[in-house]
């Protein structure tokens, strides 16, 4: 592998997210994990990310299908959607604040519960047991029963067998180790780290290093090892300095045999789309500073509520807020130009984009 630059660089990390659309559990198991939101702005960040990858995807297929394929919600380095077997990289997960005796207790009687009537939504569970309530992590009130139904599904004990008008409904989780199924500690610390580099790449140490703190979320018992790891990938990841930075990737892979079509095309993607999600990589990609804004005071906000970074051939030129009113598209995008650019080619593929929106969020028959 020769020289490479940025600009080459940033082509490949494109080329590798943005790859032919397939099936849905297909496109799952290549991203290795889609990071969920429950903000509709015009549609959840994990419907708008699966419709660039997903042939024929419309908003809402993955909550629609998800009881039938081999995917479970679960975390990594946020809350989302991820292939079953990379359960056994974080299970059995120790949590970093433990249970008191109370707890555990009250969780024994609930799985007992669950594994007598099968699939339950938290309202049954909380009108048979009644808990109360507790204080959740931001300050308001919450059932203390969903509160308990979090935790267990953390734990590895429940999952989400499904979802009905978002509420997750739970089942015994049944796919989880309860031993570490042969795997050591430091080949899960390593196969979870691979995980990320492989979703992410390519990377800057700084994110490299973040991203390896942010998976504490997923196993906070092995921070040691995953320290380790970190140590050991710096060494064996192939990797290159540009502009003072340096950049890593997964093994085997070169940045410059990878190709990127940069015929006119406008994607308007998630706020997580891995293409964007590194907000450090972003700017050394496209030269500005993008941030999501969702809970941002509205007076504070540059970007937006819900600003969709507009990439256009392999540059993101600008964002938009979309939204739906009175069952029609609203549609404001904004660029960093300070106006869009003059080729008509972008015009053709911007309305082409807002057409294929529209088809996504079901507005239009097709």
């Amino acid at each position: 592998m020769g020289a490479i630059d940025l600009a080459e660089l940033r082509r490949y990390a494109l080329a590798r997210t943005f790859t032919a659309p397939a099936g849905l559990e297909a496109a799952v198991r290549q991203l290795g994990f889609v990071q969920a939101d429950p903000i509709r702005a015009p549609a959840r960040a994990q419907d708008l990310t699966l419709r660039h990858r997903v042939v024929g995807y419309r908003a809402g297929d993955l909550e629609r299908h998800y009881p039938t394929l081999a995917i479970e919600e679960d975390c990594l380095v946020n809350y989302g959607f991820l292939p079953r077997e990379h359960l056994r990289l974080m299970h059995p997960r120790v949590p970093a604040r433990r249970w008191g005796a109370s707890t555990r207790r009250r969780a024994d009687e609930v799985l007992a519960f669950v594994r007598e009537h099968g699939a339950v939504h938290p309202r049954d569970v909380a009108a048979y047991f009644a808990h109360g309530r507790v204080t959740n992590y931001w300050g308001g009130s919450s059932n203390a029963t969903t509160h308990l139904l979090d935790g267990m599904h953390y734990r590895g004990l429940l999952r989400v067998a499904r979802r009905e008008n978002g509420i997750r409904i739970y089942e015994i989780q049944n796919h989880v180790p309860r031993l570490n199924d042969g795997k050591s500690r430091a080949a899960q610390a390593n196969a979870l780290l691979a995980l990320v580099v492989a979703k992410y790449a390519p990377l800057p140490a700084s994110s490299l290093v973040g991203l390896v703190y942010m998976l504490r979320y997923a196993a906070p018992h092995l921070q040691r090892e995953l320290q380790a790891a970190l140590t050991r990938a710096k060494g064996a990841l192939p990797h290159a300095g540009i502009d003072g930075v340096d950049w890593y990737w997964p093994p085997g892979e070169d940045p410059s045999a990878w190709h990127y079509d940069t015929d006119p095309q406008v994607r308007l993607l998630a706020p997580f789309d891995p293409a964007v999600w590194d907000r450090r990589r972003f700017e050394h990609f496209w030269g500005w500073p993008y941030r999501f804004e969702a809970y941002v005071p509205a007076a504070k906000r540059k970007f937006g509520y819900y600003a969709l970074p507009l990439l256009w051939r392999d540059g993101v030129i600008g964002w938009g807020n979309l939204s739906v009113v009175e069952g029609k598209l609203s549609t404001e995008l904004r660029y960093i130009a300070g106006r869009a650019p003059r080729d008509p080619a972008f015009k053709r593929e911007r309305d082409a984009e807002i057409a294929r929106m529209e088809k996504f969020l079901r507005l239009v028959a097709g």
